[in-house]
């Protein structure tokens, strides 16, 4: 099968695989184990699994790594969807009193998907992206991981590619999962900027003073503004896209630049023509006229689905689950490299179980002659996606597991220490 080829219809074929020799178990357990500190968190998590035909499995619950990947390779799910850390185990819900079993704890997740944007891209529309269109993902990232980090004080956030068309957050900080509904909901308010529905024109309002919070989204989102909204969305180069900026703006503003946009065909041109009547606006009037601002973020700023965040027991599609009509693997993303990062490049399951099948390196048989029995199927496993081009993901989610554990020894000391005390 050519690697750039993947057809759906042989999803059941190449799962079995996949769950067998290339995901990642060892680094998905340690992550969601949280180093043990919390007594069954791993057990009384729970776990949805979507099967062929559209069949819905939710409340699953495993004991140990061994139990989740034997139940993974048994059922070999289409998409893996992880939810909150119950009172009891979710695949006993069934049997715990009505009204205690409760989700006490998640990661604070967000959402982010492109068709959200559709009114702000003329590339694409629906489920499709490109590269004139995904700048808006890196904003996103770039604006919303500044935020959480800075303004909330969390470290360890896990940014994923969703497979499709947008990314995910996982917060997961130990203060993070801790949140309740509440918090949840004044965090995701807090950054939520753009707001309103289809028949909203103007969906942006800002007010003096400016919070700081908008100031260092605005320094984002003016490096890629350019680029993204005036040369590839050519939103002041067509009359329907120009009328569309124009609405934003006030009145008496929008005849002045029609006239002027007359003179000027350039883009970039006629964007400062805009900055110079915002500037004017502000000098002459009493309150802060911040149209063009409000222009940039309507266009670029990231769209939430602040139900996804506030919900302690809404589920979210788990990293390295396949998504069944791309078939590509929902793999971490390095910040590193995030302006350069390409969804169409990141493996399909048959690409990965393709490299696979491709004759082992002389380094490679070597190994396996020194190989001890005892580790044989952990190592050949390690081995196995080391072989792929999922490699350099596990590497990168292994690292993030790595930045977590420090946090987990420190919470061991503590209590260990308490205990000596008493």
């Amino acid at each position: 099968m050519p690697s750039s080829d993947y057809d759906s219809a042989c999803l059941p074929d190449l799962l079995p695989l996949y769950y067998r020799r290339l995901f990642p178990f060892s680094q998905y357990y340690r992550w969601l184990n949280y180093g043990g500190v919390q007594k069954n968190y791993f057990q009384n998590r729970e776990f949805s699994f979507t099967l062929k035909d559209d069949i819905y499995v939710r409340y699953q619950s495993f004991s140990t790594q061994s139990e989740l990947e034997k139940e993974m390779q048994k059922m070999n799910p289409y998409k893996i969807d992880i939810g909150a850390v119950y009172t009891h185990r979710p695949s006993q819900h069934n049997t715990v009193k009505s009204g205690s079993f409760q989700a006490l704890e998640k990661e604070l997740v967000f959402d982010i998907d492109m068709t959200d944007y559709d009114d702000v891209r003329s590339c694409c529309s629906a489920a499709d992206i490109c590269s004139k269109c995904w700048p808006l993902m890196t904003i996103a990232v770039r604006v919303l991981d500044r935020a959480l980090r800075e303004d909330f004080g969390f470290h360890h956030l896990l940014w994923v590619y969703s497979g499709r068309r947008g990314v995910h957050c996982w917060v997961c900080d130990e203060a993070a999962r801790k949140l309740s509904v509440t918090a949840r909901s004044a965090v995701a308010e807090y950054l939520s900027l753009v707001k309103g529905g289809d028949e909203m024109v103007k969906k942006v309002v800002l007010t003096d003073p400016l919070h700081p919070f908008i100031t260092e989204s605005l320094k984002v989102v003016e490096k890629y503004f350019p680029q993204y909204a005036l040369q590839d969305q050519e939103i002041l180069s067509r009359k329907e896209s120009i009328n569309k900026v124009l609405a934003l703006v006030p009145e008496d503003v929008r005849n002045e630049l029609l006239r002027d946009f007359q003179n000027e065909r350039h883009p970039e041109k006629r964007w400062e023509l805009v900055n110079d009547q915002a500037s004017r606006k502000q000098s002459t009037a009493k309150k802060g006229h911040y149209f063009e601002k409000e222009i940039m973020l309507q266009y670029c700023y990231p769209r939430l689905d602040v139900n996804v965040s506030k919900g302690v027991n809404h589920l979210l599609k788990s990293p390295f689950s396949v998504h069944p009509k791309t078939g590509r693997i929902s793999v971490p993303m390095d910040l590193k490299e995030l302006d350069s990062f390409d969804p169409s490049a990141v493996p399909t399951i048959s690409l990965i179980c393709e490299e696979l099948d491709r004759p082992r390196t002389g380094e490679e048989e070597l190994e396996d002659v020194k190989e001890n029995e005892k580790d044989a199927t952990e190592r050949r496993k390690i081995r196995d996606y080391k072989r792929t081009s999922l490699a350099k993901y596990v590497k990168l989610f292994d690292r993030f597991v790595d930045g977590l554990a420090s946090s987990w020894k420190g919470e061991l000391l503590r209590k260990s220490d308490l205990e000596k005390e008493f």
